[in-house]
């Protein structure tokens, strides 16, 4: 064979070229649409043909069913979708992956592209140098896209020719002509070819060039493609491995969908592919025919496939949610939705932390709830221990959780992001830091609380009456917090109730501590009584000084 070790890192660096030139081309449009995506998405309804329809559109738009998968696996993650709407989405993803199909069938070999590739990458290079992040990424689009094609041309000419190489093909006839055996064995090549490369589209381009080549024939090519659908589902479940459980759980329903579709393939394997010859030959036959065959077989399965399986989708959520059990790992004091993996552009990435914050916000209020209740009680209620307790398990999971928070934002804005993706991240942390400062004051009152009770002390009905009434403006606190954080936005009238309450909680301090000190003086309060006391009040003031902090700098 006339194929020598040159010839073969020639064809490596064309199918690294292709792939690179893709992946370029698909993290450019995701930042282009990146929000767009993200409001498709938010507002998504629960019907079953719109979910369908929007994974069609995002595919469709950035070129990768492994980005869409990825990508809803995090959003399941972060809790905007639900298991079912996942699932749609997903199956609408199958069939927008098709698109690469037609687009390399229509162009890719009816003429060279790459003889207006270098062109228009010369045109992209203002793109890529303006300082705009909007027209950089068009840039980046336009040279991914350029490199795409570059890469198959490469490929085209780097695979050798059947006539100069017959060996090749009396070789790979020794397989291609078993039947079913032979639709099985090249349906796994097909699969291992997937995994390897992470890309479906990839290994779609590789099986079109050997059809085009003539190295294998149509059934053939169409079980490769059949195995590229159940390789391509790798990516996801990957992805999900440190995710939530119901994102584990869309990620399996992949998996599924697309190997029973593979199942009702096989068994009408030969009718099938027979119907699409007929279908592209309908018409005049041209040299394309194959690839339009392929093309067109890669369509009407997933089409077809869709249109049996949507309306198993609850069938579907009850098999993955009996296969994958409730984590009993799950607790109030762990990450909920920072799976500790990015996706490809830090837009999309930014919700996993979003998210992970207002869980944070909303556990440091259930903190204050715990110290609120712990800080009233008697010195020898049984209760103590164990209230103690959980406030040291709220303090070291909100230290865990800050660290766990910024390395995660850290790890965004080192990736190429926008000067305004980068601006938001760092008030992320910003907001962070000031959600552990509350924890840490609530864990300050407990400390009190507890020195209180080893000194064998109870506040007096007095006291507490006052402590309750300074804990009352602080809940009214975080809850605004709360709410302004839920919302990733703080309107004017919030703001200005936060200083309303901020501006109460500073005259109330300082009342109370004119009161203690006249209850000392006059012998009614014993000074220990009376220090921890304070302690307690000072510490409320600090907690609402840093949520008047984050609201008032506009870092929301």
């Amino acid at each position: 064979m006339n194929f020598s070790f040159l010839d073969f890192l020639n064809l490596c660096g064309s199918l690294g070229l292709f792939l690179f030139g893709m992946t370029m081309m698909s993290e450019a449009l995701q930042k282009v649409a990146g929000d767009k995506m993200r409001a498709i998405l938010a507002s998504m309804t629960k019907n079953r043909v719109m979910g369908v329809l929007t994974g069609v559109a995002i595919t469709s738009i950035i070129q990768s069913s492994s980005a869409t998968t990825v990508m809803v696996v995090s959003f399941v993650n972060a809790g905007l979708l639900s298991l079912a709407e996942s699932i749609t989405v997903i199956m609408g993803a199958n069939i927008g992956t098709t698109v690469t199909a037609w687009l390399v069938s229509l162009v890719g070999f009816k003429f060279s592209i790459a003889a207006i590739a270098i062109p228009l990458i010369g045109i992209s290079m203002p793109f890529l140098f303006s300082k705009r992040d909007k027209r950089k990424s068009i840039g980046q689009l336009m040279v991914g896209f350029s490199l795409l094609f570059i890469g198959l041309e490469y490929l085209k000419n780097s695979v050798p020719d059947i006539n100069s190489n017959p060996q090749v093909l009396e070789f790979l006839s020794q397989y291609s002509d078993m039947g079913y055996g032979s639709v099985l064995l090249f349906l796994l090549v097909g699969s291992i070819l997937t995994i390897i490369m992470q890309s479906s589209s990839a290994t779609m381009a590789i099986t079109l060039v050997m059809l085009n080549q003539g190295w294998i024939n149509f059934e053939v090519a169409a079980a490769m493609v059949m195995g590229e659908n159940i390789g391509t589902t790798i990516t996801a479940n990957i992805a999900a491995i440190p995710a939530s459980t119901n994102a584990r759980r869309a990620a399996l329903s992949h998996t599924l969908f697309n190997v029973l579709g593979v199942v009702w393939l096989l068994i009408v394997f030969y009718p099938f592919t027979r119907f699409v010859q007929w279908a592209v030959t309908w018409g005049e036959a041209s040299a394309n025919t194959p690839l339009y065959a392929l093309s067109l077989f890669h369509t009407m399965f997933n089409l077809v496939n869709v249109c049996i399986m949507i309306w198993l989708v609850k069938v579907y959520e009850k098999i993955v949610t009996t296969l994958i059990k409730d984590k009993k790992t799950d607790s109030e004091f762990g990450l909920q939705f920072i799976s500790g993996s990015l996706l490809s552009t830090g837009e999309l990435s930014l919700i996993e932390a979003e998210k992970e914050i207002e869980h944070f916000t909303q556990r440091t209020q259930l903190m204050f709830e715990e110290v609120r209740k712990y800080a009233v009680q008697k010195h020898n209620n049984k209760n103590n221990e164990g209230c103690a307790e959980r406030i040291e398990q709220f303090e070291e999971a909100s230290d865990k959780t800050d660290l766990a928070i910024a390395n995660y934002l850290h790890a965004i804005a080192d990736s190429p992001t926008s000067s305004e993706l980068k601006r938001n991240i760092r008030n992320y942390v910003y907001v962070t830091s000031e959600i552990e400062t509350i924890a840490d004051c609530c864990h300050n009152i407990g400390r009190t609380a507890t020195r209180k009770n080893s000194s064998k002390l109870n506040f007096t009905p007095d006291q507490i009456a006052d402590l309750n009434q300074m804990f009352d403006l602080v809940e009214a606190h975080l809850n605004l917090f709360y709410k302004s954080i839920k919302k990733l936005q703080i309107t004017e009238e919030c703001r200005a109730e936060i200083l309303r309450i901020e501006n109460d909680i500073n005259n109330l301090r300082y009342a109370l501590k004119m009161k203690s000190i006249d209850q000392v003086n006059n012998g009614t309060l014993t000074y220990a009584s009376s220090t921890h006391f304070m302690d307690m009040i000072e510490e409320c003031e600090r907690l609402a000084d840093a949520i008047t902090k984050v609201t008032t700098e506009k870092k929301l």
